[in-house]
Parts: structure tokens; sequence; C-alpha cells
């Protein structure tokens, strides 16, 4: 598995898939077996994967835990990244929640706790508080990584303007950057094209894309009716074929699956790794299986050479409208049709 810097604006290496460990207990009601963990982390580790995404809420701490456990004697070789921001096992109330410098401080303690670690890797705000002043919870980051607690910070599920705004604050007062943004990305959700995606390649922001299969529905499996997960055992965090594209896009994966003869899962994501390496900056999706047999399907996308054609078709047919003022930008000429807005063109009459 490669590794490259996650963005422009840091030193931080990952590998380029990262292992999101949310299954990594039961307390949920929906999660790994015991045991399953232990074997995926294994088998990440031995096909050269050290990035490893966790937060303080997953399984109500358990996720924290057993990683703790685990990774005993091997931390080291591990790129450890959680959340903080909605609670944990410490607390849900409005003491324990948002961006504030005291959840900040006390969810840190808690993670390196249950982490058994002496520091974090890369500490994501798990959602903005649009309470606390940024400045705050931006400031508050910076004292961590001043404590040796947290070497990197990023932002989670922030709009554009929040996470720039973020990131300027952080660079204009020498605070710790910014370093990366953490979305839902994949064939059936792009709506960080228009405003985040940009923004983190502009930036020199790494980027963390969650759900690359679109909660299963990228997998193909829920076109049988009696085909069973997240779907139908948790019912959380998924798609359904609820609008024409959706169709279109599984319509087109499974063509392009048969093409190649490999599974629709392992297309999906080796089109999301092609976008990946495309981009000017560090983009990294991040899996979550719930079974050894998925992480495999996971790690054979790695492998997989769609060539550019099966690439452009299932590029087409997922993208989506930009909206303005991207569509009136490429009426004008200055940003190619349908096209990436970081990449914009001299107007052709000259406007500047």
């Amino acid at each position: 598995m490669q590794h490259f810097t996650f963005g422009r604006n840091n030193g931080l290496r990952v590998s380029e898939l990262s292992l999101g460990a949310a299954n990594f207990g039961d307390r949920w009601g929906y999660g790994a077996d015991a045991g399953t963990p232990k074997q995926m982390l294994d088998r990440f580790a031995e096909a050269g994967g050290t990035f490893i995404d966790t937060a303080a809420s997953y399984q109500r701490g358990e996720s924290e835990e057993n990683l703790g456990k685990m990774l005993a004697g091997i931390r080291d070789r591990f790129t450890i990244a959680t959340k903080f921001s909605i609670g944990g096992p410490d607390g849900t109330g409005v003491l324990e929640t948002g961006g504030g410098r005291r959840a900040v401080a006390r969810s840190v303690e808690g993670s390196l706790r249950r982490l058994d670690t002496d520091y974090i890797d890369l500490l994501w705000v798990h959602f903005p508080d649009l309470i606390t002043p940024l400045e705050e919870t931006v400031r508050a980051l910076d004292d961590l990584a001043r404590a040796g607690k947290i070497l990197y910070a990023g932002l989670s599920n922030f709009p554009a303007w929040q996470a720039s705004r973020a990131a300027t604050l952080a660079e204009l007062r020498g605070f710790i950057p910014i370093a990366g943004i953490q979305l839902e990305y994949s064939l059936v959700e792009r709506s960080a094209d228009r405003e985040s995606l940009p923004m983190a390649e502009s930036l020199g922001i790494g980027a963390a894309l969650w759900s690359p299969l679109g909660g299963g529905l990228l997998s193909g499996k829920y076109r049988d009716a009696n085909a069973r997960g997240r779907l139908t055992d948790w019912n959380r965090l998924v798609h359904t074929e609820d609008g024409a594209q959706k169709t279109a896009v599984v319509d087109t994966l499974l063509a392009v699956s048969a093409d190649l003869g490999v599974p629709a899962a392992q297309v999906a994501v080796a089109w999301l790794l092609e976008r990946a390496r495309r981009s000017p900056t560090g983009i990294v999706p991040i899996i979550g299986p719930r079974r050894v047999e998925q992480l495999d399907d996971y790690l054979a996308a790695l492998d997989v050479d769609m060539g550019q054609d099966n690439y452009d078709r299932l590029d087409q047919v997922s993208r989506i409208d930009l909206g303005e003022p991207f569509n009136k930008l490429a009426a004008e000429g200055v940003l190619a049709r349908g096209g990436d807005p970081a990449v914009m063109r001299p107007h052709p009459l000259g406007v500047r």
C-alpha cells in the first residue's frame, strides 16, 4: 500500500486507505464479532496499511478501548486518528459535547486513556459547534499540540466556509495547522465536489472520505430483496435508490463490474482511489468493514485497473449539478463545463 503526506501543509504520512474502526465493538448493537477486529487490524497491517480512524463516540468508547488493547507494543507503527465533540462514554450532556475548551480537554483525556497511548496522531473535531467561537476551538487544538497530546488537527463534517476560516485563523495566528477535513464521498454522494474538495485541494489540506460504498448501496447487494447488511440490521448512514441518478449509478457500476470481472464494491472503491490519485492533495478513503471478507474486498480494490474509459463512465453518471456560481462560470468559459471547480481558466474576454 502506498503512503503519502496528508495534504501539502504538513508532514503527516498516511496509507492510501484508512481503516475505519466504527465496527470495532458491539455496544451499538451492530458491529464486528469478538475477535474479528484484531483479525482485520492484522490483515490491514499485512497489506501495508497504517492509518486507523476511530472516535470517542464509536461503540460508546469500545472502539477506542479495543484499539488500545490491540495496539499494545505496536502502537508506534500506526497513525491513530480519533474524534471528539458529540460526547462518548464519559457523557453526552451539555458539558461533555461541543467544541469548547473544556469539552475538548476532557474528551482528549478520555481518548488517551482508552487508547492507552501518550499521544493522538490526528485529532478530528467530529462536527461543527455553532455556539462556541471557532477561534476558541482552533486555539484549544493548538494548546493540545503544544502539550504533546496531539500531533495534528482536522475537521470532520464541516462546511467549506468554516473549514477554510479555521485553516486561515490557524495560519495567521501561528497555531497548529488544520491538516485535513473528513466528509462523506462516494459515487452516490459527491456534494463535496462543489466546495469542500476544491477548498482542500487549493489550501493543500488532506481529505479523508467516509462511506465509500454509500452504506452498502454500491455493493449492489440491496437489489436482492433478501440481502442483509447495514440497511437491514442498523438502517443508519445508508443510501437507497431513491432517485433516477442513483439507479443509473448502480446500473453503470454493475455493468463495469461485469466487464472487468470483479465485484461492484471493488470497482466503487477503485474509482475512488483513482479519483484520489488524480488530486493535488492527499485524499484517503476510509473503509469500514465489519467482517474480514469485506476488508479483503476493500484491499483487493488496490489492484483493480479500471482503465480511463470505465473511470470516465462512472465519473459522468455520478457527477452532480454544481449549481451557482459554477454553472455561470462554466457558461462564461471560466470553468470547464461540468468540470472541477479547482481548475479555473482565464476568462475568454480577458476579464480579470
